[in-house]
């Protein structure tokens, strides 16, 4: 597109309102609020998510509220409610609310809206993502070096992009540290059915897989159920997961959504929050943020130091997966 004079004064002016509304908001109590798709007690994404809005709540004095279990039916009035209900945050936890944000944020142009794993930042649209291919990598690479079958599996829900560049990167990683490997990949169409979760797992590791990467929500524990009932190792994320599963947790890619959504909610808070898109790769730009977990002890001292030069080189950007 050709930037005219008139193009400029008119993306200037929306930029303008936009800081506009946020420094207003910046100088009362911030309220946000946020919808999420599961429940808050899954120890995976959607209590990750709500409790980056509480420590959000008590680290920056701020006003939340939350929906949990939001269907995707219900997704546009939830968030429309917040923002008619004078929420000047109001956070989609999840890609799949991207869609019911596009919707919502042309007729309440006063509210900030936040995608998490959105694709389409711009106008009053902000979206939060984390270099997903990164950590994919590296835990295949992991998964590689440490399968004595040379098979790997890789388990979601749907495909979704968060979904799609783990899929991709785990493949990556694995066959880079295992060139004859072979990775088997399963959608269960469900982020919560522990179930669906378990056998999914136990179909790959009839086949011969070794190690297990699911990235569900509440069906992740059936896939590590059945790695823990079958003596294979596994993957975590989200959290530091060998605290739970310390007999089959090789690593955890960390992508800690309470610490990314303080930093980007600080901004808010700050009147400074814009309608771009926050990423968060291992250890850039917020350690805290994003970064992998505990080494299981089985691991090689010599495929650890293998893992952390893979991950100067991303960090670098020699590297990039």
């Amino acid at each position: 597109m050709r930037l005219t004079r008139r193009t400029f004064l008119a993306l200037t002016t929306a930029l303008a309102g936009t800081t506009l509304l946020l420094r207003k908001a910046a100088a009362a109590t911030l309220k946000v609020a946020i919808a999420l798709p599961g429940n808050i007690t899954d120890k995976s994404w959607n209590q990750a998510g709500y409790e980056g809005l509480k420590k959000a709540e008590s680290t920056l004095g701020i006003e939340t509220a939350y929906s949990e279990k939001v269907a995707q039916p219900d997704q546009a009035e939830t968030m429309a409610d917040y923002a008619r209900r004078g929420y000047n945050v109001v956070i989609g936890h999840g890609g799949e609310f991207q869609d019911a944000a596009n919707r919502v944020a042309k007729d309440f142009p006063d509210t900030m809206f936040i995608v998490h794993n959105g694709t389409k930042p711009g106008g009053n649209i902000a979206t939060l993502d984390f270099n997903y291919r990164q950590f994919g990598y590296a835990l295949g690479y992991i998964a590689g070096k440490m399968s004595k079958t040379g098979k790997g599996g890789w388990i979601g829900a749907e495909k979704i992009k968060f979904s799609t560049d783990l899929e991709a990167s785990y493949k990556a990683g694995f066959l880079k540290a295992r060139p004859d490997g072979q990775v088997f990949v399963a959608y269960t169409n469900d982020w919560d059915d522990i179930a669906k979760g378990k056998e999914a797992a136990l179909n790959q590791i009839s086949q011969g897989a070794d190690v297990i990467f699911p990235t569900m929500d509440n069906a992740a524990v059936g896939s590590l159920q059945a790695a823990q009932e079958k003596g294979i190792w596994a993957f975590g994320l989200y959290y530091d997961a060998i605290a739970d599963w310390p007999k089959i947790m090789l690593q955890s890619a960390i992508m800690d959504i309470s610490a990314a959504m303080v930093s980007v909610l600080t901004l808010a808070k700050e009147g400074k929050l814009q309608a771009i898109n926050y990423k968060f790769g291992i250890n850039k730009p917020d350690p805290a943020a994003g970064r992998l977990g505990t080494f299981h002890s089985a691991i090689p001292a010599d495929v650890v130091k293998e893992v952390e030069a893979l991950v100067a080189d991303m960090e670098s950007g020699a590297l990039q997966p």
